[in-house]
């Protein structure tokens, strides 16, 4: 059975002509008569009923018709789905993030993917930078927002393009703000001698080592040697932590997003760190999907970013 079978059968059903119906697909009579018979062997049931003076449809014929027209309709839709396809208007997206990602830049842009190609099913899935790139290494998933390591450690084979960068603030337990509290008396902003023997809670500095160094070396450099409570791999947690009253956490400015009962988001001095955070993928992934994304990402971080172009990797 082919797709020609199918029109002439689609045609004849149409038509209940044999002449007609040769006129109509630009053929002869006898033709389509030996396609529709050969059709029917195929099918092991006649499609039609045939005297001298008329064709009908026979009961399975007539509830064949149905199917062999889908079927039609499927394959004429194949161009079109192809070209869909290869501009990247359907297919699938697998995204990865980092926790800090949910506050900042992820939400516009899954809202604007999601509303200029809602027929692309994107899957996103939360993980650690380290976790993200060692899955891009190993073929799975197709790009990471992650705050990055250092560009010249990044893995040969993957491509960084920066997205934006955001100074830290301190996020406060709320009772040490109170009268009587560690910090009584901070508003708005966190004076660098309040972070004195001040306990942290910090990102494990495996899974993101340029997040921890510059919160380590900022507390060192205004309050002495930093004493870490706890670490956590989650900004939810390293929050939750913070209302618990168990210590402070320098984090992206853009947690002031996160409203949590119990916290405080305090500004810090003018030489507050500042964290990037960037998007990743495999260089030789050549996915429309993927490219379309990396499209809108570098058009939205433009915004982020007025003043320098976004920045690549290496080699980029």
């Amino acid at each position: 059975m082919d797709v020609r079978q199918l029109r002439y059968f689609v045609t004849l059903a149409e038509t209940l002509h044999f002449g007609r119906a040769a006129q109509r697909l630009g053929m002869t009579q006898p033709p389509l008569s030996q396609a529709i018979l050969a059709l029917e062997a195929e099918l092991g049931a006649p499609l039609f009923t045939r005297t001298k003076r008329s064709v009908t449809l026979t009961r399975f014929g007539a509830q064949w018709l149905d199917h062999a027209r889908a079927g039609l309709d499927a394959v004429q839709a194949l161009p079109e789905i192809a070209r869909r396809l290869r501009e990247g208007e359907v297919g699938r997206l697998e995204l990865s993030f980092v926790s800090t990602a949910d506050y900042n830049i992820l939400p516009e842009l899954v809202r604007r993917y999601g509303a200029l190609y809602p027929q692309v099913e994107i899957s996103l899935s939360e993980a650690t930078s380290d976790l993200q790139v060692a899955a891009l290494l190993e073929g799975r998933g197709q790009a990471g927002i992650i705050i990055p390591p250092v560009h010249d450690t990044l893995p040969t084979g993957l491509a960084y393009r920066r997205l934006l960068s955001e100074r830290l603030i301190a996020a406060v337990p709320q009772a040490w703000l109170r009268a009587g509290g560690r910090l009584a008396g901070a508003q708005g902003a966190l004076p660098a001698e309040a972070l004195a023997d001040t306990p942290l809670i910090v990102f494990p500095r495996p899974l993101a080592p340029d997040f921890y160094d510059k919160v380590i070396a900022y507390h060192r450099r205004h309050g002495g040697q930093a004493r870490i409570a706890q670490e956590a791999i989650q900004m939810q947690t390293i929050v939750s932590l913070v209302s618990a009253g168990m210590g402070i956490a320098l984090v992206p400015a853009s947690l002031r997003n996160l409203a949590r009962a119990g916290v405080c988001y305090l500004d810090l001095p003018d030489d507050a760190p500042v964290l990037e955070t960037g998007i990743i993928w495999r260089r030789d992934d050549q996915a429309p999907t993927l490219t379309r994304l990396l499209q809108l990402a570098e058009a939205i971080s433009a915004k982020a970013l007025p003043r320098k172009r976004s920045a690549k990797a290496p080699g980029d």
